[in-house]
């Protein structure tokens, strides 16, 4: 009996994961099966991954070629559905994103992601931010604020990062998991903390300041097949790659 029940049981667990990856696959967005959204427009390449977060607004979104858009990510422009936004697009991303599972971009008006930006997952994105002027009413019940957002080319976002109205990203900047970012961000700045702050920046002349503390990653030499890198983890500490010296130093 057992045998009988486990036998079952794995074919019925093979089962539901069949079910769930085809589910998956025919509720995944792409410009060719768009489901119920209309957005301005899909690129090529790109797919939302289902289930898909809250979307709405999509009229005023456009999603570049190449975007990787993980599960549960939510896409709105507006504060809420089936306003009318206007001629101009609110939320734009760029080519080559790569939105994490979970991540929200909340676009109340302006938001603009560049190309090849990458977002770990839980990622906040918004333009808008609640006000507290009035003592008398509560926070929730007063008009937020908003302010246009931009995020360079080449950026990474850590996980849980959050990206306040107003903020400014430069090119190939870095946002460390848990930052709050508000304000101006340099290119080729690292920042950190909450509210984030420079903690590494790129010098012309200097370079990395303070210096990088781990050396740049080596490579892999054209022609090297995923086989010959699997046998490769498997030699002493000090093997190579082929045609690279064993030497460590």
């Amino acid at each position: 009996m057992p045998s009988i029940r486990n036998t079952f049981s794995s074919l019925t667990s093979r089962a539901v994961h069949g079910v769930w990856r085809r589910v998956r696959d025919a509720g995944a967005v792409t410009a060719q099966r768009p489901g119920p959204y209309t957005f301005r427009r899909i690129g090529t390449g790109t797919r939302l991954a289902f289930p898909q977060g809250t979307l709405f607004g999509t009229p005023w979104i456009e999603l570049g070629d190449h975007c990787v858009v993980g599960e549960g990510v939510t896409l709105t422009a507006g504060m809420m559905p089936d306003l009318d936004l206007g001629p101009d697009t609110v939320l734009r991303l760029g080519n080559g994103v790569v939105l994490g599972r979970g991540s929200h971009i909340i676009a109340d008006t302006t938001v603009e992601v560049g190309d090849d930006v990458f977002c770990g997952p839980y990622v906040y994105i918004t333009s808008t931010n609640h006000s507290y002027d009035d003592p008398s009413r509560p926070v929730g019940k007063q008009w937020p604020r908003t302010a246009p957002v931009e995020i360079g080319s080449g950026s990474w976002i850590g996980a849980g990062a959050v990206v306040l109205p107003g903020a400014r990203l430069g090119r190939n900047a870095v946002v460390a998991a848990g930052a709050v970012v508000r304000g101006e961000v340099p290119d080729h700045a690292v920042v950190a903390g909450a509210p984030a702050k420079v903690v590494r920046r790129l010098d012309p002349r200097e370079g990395w300041q303070p210096p990088l503390r781990t050396p740049a990653p080596v490579p892999v030499p054209e022609g090297v097949t995923p086989q010959e890198l699997a046998a490769l983890a498997e030699l002493p500490e000090e093997g190579g790659l082929p045609g690279q010296s064993g030497s460590r130093g």
